[in-house]
């Protein structure tokens, strides 16, 4: 299984997304690659946020080899599912979907913790103190994802 995180930069939320989850998968051994993704090409080839890597280094998880990469219609092809965290990033992505099973990979990753809620995972790129909010959120649904993956849900 291949799953893709994906915010707009790819330097604040997507790249937490991938190194909780990737920390998750390590310690259950599990066979699941995860990567991420911005809508924008803004930050490419940039390193995650400073504040995205020291919320991370907090919870022993290492994200500062990263680099940020912008979405493409190409990821469809790659990844299985498709986790998104606000609707505008939904939008964006499924603009790219060129079918209706690739736009069923796209979800609200906040989905994954409380169902058909909708809840977007704010962008605290112009907070310093949302990343630790952003952090718990992100923590929470990689935790029903590695939940699902166990129970072959996903």
């Amino acid at each position: 299984m291949k799953i893709l995180m994906v915010c707009l930069g790819n330097i604040c939320r997507s790249p937490l997304a991938e190194g909780i989850l990737k920390s998750k998968i390590d310690k259950d051994k599990l066979s699941v690659e995860v990567d991420s993704a911005g809508t924008s090409a803004y930050h490419s080839g940039e390193k995650p946020d400073p504040r995205s890597i020291e919320v991370a280094n907090k919870y022993n998880i290492d994200i500062s080899n990263q680099k940020a990469r912008q979405f493409s219609a190409y990821d469809f092809e790659v990844f299985d599912k498709i986790y998104v965290m606000d609707s505008s990033n939904y939008m964006d992505v499924i603009k790219l979907a060129n079918s209706k099973g690739e736009e069923e990979k796209v979800m609200l990753i906040m989905n994954e913790a409380e169902p058909g809620r909708n809840i977007n995972v704010p962008d605290p790129y112009w907070d310093n103190d949302g990343f630790e909010q952003v952090y718990r959120m992100l923590d929470r649904a990689s935790d029903e994802i590695i939940n699902k993956i166990k129970t072959k849900k996903l």
